[in-house]
C-alpha cells in the first residue's frame, strides 16, 4: 500500500489576523476532505478535487464563496487541475458555478481544450450540469 500526504494552502495574500484561525481550520478541513476521498478508493485526482471543493466552500478564503469581487461586484472564478499524465483543464472568469475546480476537471476529461474562459466556460458549466445559477453568483 502506498502512503500519501495531502497538503493544501489557503492562498497567497496578506491574511487579516482575525481570519488566521478560520483559514487554518479551512485548510485542515480541506486536507481531511482530500484524504477521505483517497481513503475511500478515489484517485489522487479525486483527492485534489475534493480538497479544493472544500476550500471553495469556505468564505474565509479567496476561492469560491470567498472570492474577491471584480469592479462590478461579481465573483469571477478561476481554477485549473492537472493529472499525472500532464493532461490539464482550466476555467477562468466563471460566474455560474460554485465549484470551478469540478468544471476545470470536466474541461480536462470531456473536451480537447485546456482552458475555457468567460461566457464559453459558463456555457460549458450549463452543458455539464454544474451551473448553480444562470445569474452571477
Amino acid at each position: 500500500r502506498m502512503s500519501y500526504r495531502v497538503i493544501v494552502h489557503g492562498g497567497a495574500w496578506s491574511i487579516d489576523p482575525d481570519l488566521h484561525a478560520r483559514n487554518t481550520a479551512a485548510c485542515e478541513a480541506a486536507a481531511r476532505a482530500g484524504a477521505a476521498a483517497v481513503a475511500a478508493g478515489g484517485t489522487a485526482l479525486d483527492g485534489v478535487e475534493a480538497a479544493i471543493r472544500s476550500l471553495e466552500d469556505d468564505d474565509s478564503l479567496d476561492a469560491g464563496r470567498g472570492s474577491w469581487l471584480n469592479d462590478q461586484g461579481e465573483a469571477e472564478l478561476d481554477a485549473m487541475i492537472m493529472d499525472g499524465t500532464l493532461r490539464a483543464g482550466g476555467v477562468a472568469a466563471v460566474t455560474n458555478t460554485e465549484h470551478p475546480i469540478s468544471l476545470a476537471r470536466k474541461v480536462m476529461e470531456n473536451t480537447e481544450h485546456v482552458l475555457l474562459v468567460g461566457a464559453g466556460a459558463n456555457k460549458f458549466a450549463v452543458e455539464q450540469g454544474l451551473a448553480e445559477s444562470q445569474e452571477p453568483l
